[in-house]
């Protein structure tokens, strides 16, 4: 049992650490498993199986926001081809580096070399999927294409498994074609359960019943089942809610897979050496590399350094690999507690260059030379604002009311801008006049401001540090409109306050003034107010309760 509390309480106390520092807490987690593997402090029985979990949760996650046609989009296969079999080339190569001057030693020939590139050609799925979704990007369009790139990367992962795996897949496994009619089963049992701890325990059910076990049974990689029963049920109207409700078991047992990684990696002066020569040739290569394909496939300069940096890390299939390739033969043993430095090491510069990514975005952005808008996705081209009094900037709960509301009680124009693709299709279909757009891109407010239309911005994006951002492209723009914006803390009231927004307001602190102010109403029709109408307990046992309704906002 000390080994639990031990294990747990470092997590939290270098989490915490890292937060002081202002470090993502995955951080915190590394350097936990790092201190705990140095002192001999093995992983707890149970730890592995939990940080699996928490992976398997990830990826049924993931599958309940991806659209599966970005699949077939040539800035996902394309890319993800191309720089995997230019990463097999490079890896290789820097490897040979390493043992020519002496800091690496390996036995074999360019075939060994080229299966060590293919181990450190992965992108890691945990970590890039968790910068997104801190960042309520992995709905945007380049987290979308992101993900893409990575799920091509893992079903190259699991061919690779399955032929080099003792035995092939099962002959059963062409059943799992029954999924996609059972998945109307479970559909309908998610149209009738509530929304308390039944609808956690549904979700994890179903990521490891139909979606681990049944795939992982007939000799596939369950992390990949749980990822197609995710986008199975991903045009269900309830996929939204039951990736919340699961987000937070989730976080807590991809915690294990950190520490897992971390203690892991116990790292010799030796290993140190030949991680820190791998992520300091290859780390920049995979984020140019990425950049580069992005623009051949018609992504903006913005779009294309985005999803870079969340691609620019090793895997945790990189460990897998050099396994399977020490259990062929292929070469020492020696060689895993170096690439699983490496690995840890990736994460470590990965998850701190993306808490700075929108200013890495604007410094590479401003070296590159202008793309031409006729060779953009159309996904990806300019957005036209100047049919537009008002914009509002993000369309969740709040920027849906507070667009409704603008059009139906003022008559004015307004565009709605998300960066989440499932969200502007449907709000689109339901008559909403928004477009896709990142609110963080300096073009877009280039554009915005230089067209002399809009007149009001509403920043109700649901990330503070967003609508900070753009407040402060709005400013350098030099934006001379209204602006108001929404906040959950009152910290970030001073904040915004201190910047010249002239209307803020607290959505927590305006939910209770709306319901108040709705009591009143009522009790104001009823003449409870001006003492002319029955006062409490006045109203007759057997009498029916008047009609009541809630007035119009």
């Amino acid at each position: 049992m000390h080994e639990i509390v031990l294990t747990i309480v470092a997590a939290a106390i270098c989490g915490v650490v890292a937060h002081e520092l202002r470090v993502p807490a995955l951080v915190g987690f590394l350097g936990a498993g790092f201190l705990l593997g140095a002192v001999d402090i093995a992983p707890f029985p149970g730890l592995e199986d939990l940080a699996n979990l928490g992976v398997t949760l990830l990826l049924f996650t993931i599958g309940l926001k991806f659209d599966l046609r970005s699949l077939i989009h040539p800035e996902a296969y394309g890319t993800a081809v191309l720089h995997m079999l230019a990463s097999i080339v490079a890896g290789g190569a820097t490897v040979a580096l390493a043992v020519t001057i002496g800091i690496a030693d390996l036995d074999g020939d360019w075939r060994t070399l080229a299966l060590l590139g293919f181990a450190l050609s992965f992108s890691s799925t945990v970590l890039c999927v968790k910068v997104l979704e801190e960042r309520s990007d992995d709905g945007s369009y380049y987290g979308q294409t992101a993900i893409a790139i990575l799920v091509i990367q893992d079903l190259a992962a699991v061919a690779f498994f399955t032929l080099t795996g003792d035995e092939p897949p099962d002959p059963w496994a062409f059943a799992l074609i029954l999924i996609i009619p059972a998945t109307w089963v479970v559909r309908r049992i998610l149209d009738r359960i509530g929304h308390d701890e039944l609808l956690v325990l549904f979700g994890v059910v179903i990521a490891l019943g139909p979606g681990y076990y049944a795939f992982d049974s007939v000799g596939i990689h369950g992390d990949l089942g749980a990822l197609v029963m995710g986008a199975l049920l991903a045009s269900h109207p309830r996929a939204l809610e039951l990736s919340k409700v699961l987000f937070s078991v989730k976080e807590l047992f991809l915690v294990g897979f950190f520490l897992v990684i971390g203690i892991h990696s116990t790292p010799t002066w030796e290993d140190l050496e030949l991680a820190g020569l791998l992520c300091l040739i290859l780390l920049p290569l995979t984020f140019l590399g990425f950049i580069l394909l992005g623009r051949l496939f018609g992504l903006r300069n913005r779009t294309s350094i985005r999803s870079s940096l969340a691609l620019t890390n090793f895997s945790e299939f990189s460990i897998i690999v050099v396994v399977v390739g020490v259990a062929a033969g292929l070469f020492d043993d020696h060689w895993i507690s170096p690439i699983s430095l490496a690995v840890a090491l990736s994460m470590i510069v990965s998850s701190l260059a993306n808490a700075h990514s929108l200013a890495i975005a604007a410094f590479f952005e401003r070296l590159m030379p202008d793309e031409s808008t006729a060779k953009l996705r159309p996904q990806d081209r300019p957005i036209d604002t100047t049919d537009a009094d008002v914009v509002v900037l993000g369309m969740g709960r709040v920027g849906r009311s507070a667009y409704s509301r603008l059009v139906d009680r003022k008559g004015l124009k307004v565009l709605g801008i998300d960066n989440d693709h499932a969200v502007v299709g449907r709000l689109q279909d339901e008559g909403f006049n928004v477009l896709e757009g990142d609110a963080t891109d300096h073009e877009f407010w280039q554009r915005l401001v230089a067209g002399g239309f809009v007149r009001t911005v509403v920043l109700a994006m649901a990330i503070h540090d967003s609508n900070a951002f753009a407040l402060d492209q709005l400013r350098a723009a030099g934006f001379e409109g209204h602006i108001a914006a929404v906040v959950q803390r009152p910290d970030q009231v001073e904040h915004l306050e201190a910047e010249g927004v002239q209307a803020i307001v607290n959505i927590y602190a305006g939910a209770g003034s709306a319901v108040a102010d709705a009591a009143i109403a009522l009790l104001d029709g009823d003449g409870l107010l001006d003492g002319d109408g029955p006062g409490i307990g006045d109203r007759d046992a057997d009498e029916d309760p008047p009609e009541q309704s809630v007035p119009e906002p």
